[in-house]
């Protein structure tokens, strides 16, 4: 719920605020959709945080992305721009479960096969979502002006800030304790922002700069997030240093 209700929002409001132009715009609440990034996963061990939450969020929102990432997109997009819902359950499909088949599927039928590729998938993967949003970049920088390049780092750096402070303030609100608070705060501010690129390149080739939020927030959001965890790591070691020599 924090996933799917605080970002997308977010996104919307701030693209609004801020004047960004449509395409921007579009982009900007195309990241907020977004389920939340894998890289979270390992920022939330970083943060001494509750990793086995952590991942569970990251498999729930990413399932649940196959449809809220559609009808999110269709409802605060839609006015912006025309949104085919059908074509991006489709394209989400084709990212989120086809993938998960296939991998149970080499794993029932050729275990030998899947424990051989197992160690090199994951760089696989990281090289795969370096490239889409290293072309999502590559695309969109030419038709940027300085000012609204300036412009979409502040709006980018703003959707995440909203999305660690709130996970954080729902969830101590909602009375977990601070493990598992900073592991939602760390899941609804990192997006997976290559799933966002790529949606960008197939839905809105017509429009290049939407898919510049996403290769933006591709860093944004990592640097951010392993910040806010070196910031809780010091202040676990600061408070076990005064609890020593107390």
């Amino acid at each position: 719920a924090a996933q799917f209700g605080i970002m997308p929002l977010a996104a919307a409001g701030i693209a609004r605020v801020a004047g960004l132009p449509a395409e921007l715009a579009v982009g900007l609440i195309l990241v907020g959709c977004c389920p939340g990034g894998t890289a979270s996963n390992l920022v939330v061990y970083l943060a001494g945080a509750d990793v086995a939450l952590s991942v569970c969020m990251t498999l729930c929102s990413t399932l649940l992305a196959v449809g809220m990432t559609p009808g999110l997109m269709k409802l605060l997009a839609g006015a912006i721009v025309a949104v085919d819902a059908g074509a991006l359950l489709a394209s989400m499909l084709q990212i989120t479960v086809l993938p998960l088949v296939l991998g149970v599927l080499l794993r029932r039928l050729l275990p030998n096969l899947a424990a051989f590729v197992r160690p090199v998938l994951p760089l696989l993967s990281t090289f795969g979502v370096v490239l889409v949003c290293a072309a999502a970049l590559a695309g969109s920088a030419p038709l940027l002006s300085a000012s609204a390049s300036g412009l979409l780092v502040a709006c980018v750096a703003a959707l995440h800030f909203v999305g660690f402070g709130l996970g954080y303030l729902v969830a101590r609100l909602a009375g977990v304790g601070e493990a598992a608070a900073r592991a939602v705060a760390v899941e609804v501010g990192m997006q997976n922002s290559g799933m966002g690129a790529a949606l960008a390149a197939a839905h809105f080739a017509c429009s290049p700069a939407t898919a510049a939020p996403a290769a933006v927030s591709a860093s944004m959001h990592s640097v951010m997030g392993s910040a806010l965890a070196a910031l809780w790591r010091w202040r676990d070691a600061r408070r076990r240093a005064t609890m020593f020599w107390k």
